[in-house]
């Protein structure tokens, strides 16, 4: 089967920086919902497009394609006082940019506490970095109703929409995430 609109693609990748080197060893298959659904990054989309199971390439994205370019008016310093205890770099915290617009809350990322002063970057942790991503298609299936409805790939490596999840609720997403303003 051909990779097209609504086909389910399995990938086998590796991803590195434009230097070779390892960002992510792909010990997990991507699975994705494939035909602008924004499971995957378009230029892989476009890549795969048309390819059979067994089709390997490497291809390189430039930032513009990937992550974006990285801005340096993304990162900010906040008063330690202002997040939650115990306070890590590395974790995650939902916020709003500074300049005050319209624009939508966005995850802030701790790569530095000091003292009373905690570093906050709203950039992706790979913006600004050209990738390299080896890719080898290892299934191709026809997408479910269900999927398509979705947009998104259930079942192994995909979303799951049990009644586990929805007892879960949010619960534990206020663990990884905490408002600021």
């Amino acid at each position: 089967m051909k990779i097209a609109k609504n086909t389910v693609v399995t990938v086998q990748y590796k991803l590195s920086d434009a230097q070779n080197n390892l960002i992510e060893d792909g010990r997990q298959p991507m699975v994705y919902l494939h035909g602008g659904y924004e499971n995957t990054l378009p230029k892989i989309e476009e890549e795969l497009e048309g390819k059979e199971v067994g089709y390997e390439n490497t291809i390189q994205i430039e930032p513009e394609d990937a992550f974006g370019d990285y801005d340096p008016n993304l990162v900010k310093v906040e008063p330690r006082a202002r997040l939650p205890e115990p306070l890590e770099v590395g974790m995650q915290f939902e916020g709003m940019p500074d300049d005050e617009s319209d624009e939508e809350a966005m995850i802030f990322t701790v790569t530095d506490i000091a003292d009373d002063k905690v570093v906050l970057d709203g950039n992706h942790p790979l913006a600004g970095m050209a990738l390299r991503f080896e890719l080898k298609v290892a299934e191709v299936r026809a997408a479910t109703d269900e999927e398509i409805a979705h947009e998104h790939v259930h079942g192994a490596h995909g979303h799951h929409h049990g009644d586990d999840d929805e007892d879960e609720g949010d619960a534990g997403d206020h663990f990884r995430t905490q408002p600021i303003h």
